[in-house]
């Protein structure tokens, strides 16, 4: 396995882990830039997302932050589309499209870094009105591309205002977490040679390794703003260099 390639995994895990994510866009961009064989690339970007966020997840919770009332109804549908989702195959251009698409996105939210509001609290009623089609169609495209979907669902609880900033990057932490692994097991129900995977299994450790350094230097070195801006601007740049070479 390329060494450059453990070395960006490692780094891509650092930043985004700083930010509050698990780092699946930027897995599945490395990954298809690196010339990948495509029938583990979504794989071995959901097994590093599941790496650097478990932690994360598990702090949460541990902390009291994980509010189950705001993002079950977003899990309802997210988890069982993203399996499905994962099950599908997909031509490799259209693939490559899709996670262009999604990168840029990614991106975008994640370049224009949201100043914390005041909770207006969740409505029962309003979360499941909202939840279920958001999450079936941020479920969907997880088990798709291969990502958490935490990046999409974090921007819009804030747009929101559903839940303080700990209980948002808690919801999405996890959103991440239960995606990745549904998207993981319909992934897996592929014919895929296990042979394949057996040469990118040092990724996953880069990933966790950066992730859990990351999640202790946010706190005590870097502004978090600024990684997630240059965490931005590097995922924008891979968007294009992945759209382009789908053509």
């Amino acid at each position: 396995m390329n060494e450059w390639l453990i070395a960006l995994f490692f780094l891509v895990a650092l930043v985004y882990s700083m930010a509050g994510f698990g780092g699946g866009s930027s897995y599945l961009a490395l990954l298809v830039l690196f010339a990948v064989p495509m029938a583990v690339v979504a794989p071995v970007a959901l097994v590093c997302n599941l790496a650097v966020v478990s932690v994360g997840s598990w702090r949460f919770i541990r902390d009291g932050h994980l509010s189950w009332r705001l993002l079950l109804p977003f899990l309802a549908t997210s988890v069982p589309f993203a399996y499905l989702g994962g099950r599908i195959q997909m031509d490799k251009n259209v693939f490559l499209l899709l996670l262009s698409g999604s990168l840029f996105c990614a991106g975008i939210n994640m370049l224009f870094v949201r100043r914390p509001q005041e909770s207006e609290g969740v409505d029962p009623r309003r979360a499941w009105k909202w939840g279920l089609p958001a999450g079936a169609m941020l479920g969907g495209i997880s088990g798709l591309v291969g990502i958490g979907g935490g990046i999409f669902l974090s921007p819009l609880l804030h747009t929101l205002r559903w839940g303080n900033s700990k209980q948002i990057a808690a919801s999405a932490s996890m959103f991440i977490f239960l995606n990745s692994l549904a998207g993981l097991v319909g992934q897996l129900s592929k014919p895929v040679d296990p042979a394949l995977f057996q040469s990118y299994l040092g990724l996953p450790a880069a990933a966790l390794i950066g992730g859990l350094a990351g999640s202790f230097w946010s706190s005590r070195r870097f502004s978090c703003a600024m990684v997630q801006r240059v965490a931005a601007i590097l995922v924008l740049y891979a968007s294009v260099r992945v759209g382009l070479s789908a053509f």
